[in-house]
């Protein structure tokens, strides 16, 4: 069986609310910490609010969304620019639901709401449909193991006045 060509990333995390004290006591020792990736800005983050985290600072879960998020749109764009849709906007308001249960929790799906804006001689059809197989594309998605939807909306962009 062939294998495919490895990628690897590299990520150090940093408890940074280790500057706050140690972490002795549930209620009190801070969540902060800082995802470090060679050549990029770092990430500040935290456990989520409900977990005793900073709300102002990225948690894992809303990291989970994005990611999946992103690769999705990536994924999207790649293929429009490859099946002649032109792509003026995306937006996506991504979802995601997580279970919290006694010593454990897990999510249990996510939905990507992207709204894409093409080009009036764009085929509609084609972006509609260039979703799904993003979605069979998408690293991220294909690596979790709960449902990840989307509900795409096209809008054709105006064509310029003469």
């Amino acid at each position: 069986m062939a294998q495919g060509k490895e990628h690897h990333y590299t990520v150090k995390t940093v408890w940074t609310g280790a500057e706050q004290g140690p972490a002795r006591d549930y209620k009190t020792y801070s969540r902060a910490y800082r995802f470090e990736i060679a050549g990029k800005p770092p990430i500040d983050g935290s456990a989520d609010p409900a977990f005793r985290g900073d709300p102002a600072r990225h948690n894992p879960e809303d990291l989970l969304v994005a990611s999946l998020s992103a690769c999705h749109m990536l994924w999207y764009l790649h293929l429009c620019t490859v099946k002649g849709v032109t792509v003026t906007a995306y937006e996506d308001s991504a979802e995601g639901t997580m279970v919290a249960e006694p010593h454990n929790g897990r999510f249990t799906e996510v939905t990507l709401h992207p709204v894409v804006t093409i080009t009036p001689d764009s085929d509609a059809k084609a972006a509609e449909a260039l979703h799904e197989r993003a979605h069979a594309e998408c690293f991220v998605s294909n690596s979790v193991n709960f449902p990840v939807r989307w509900a795409a909306r096209i809008v054709k962009a105006e064509a310029p006045a003469a």
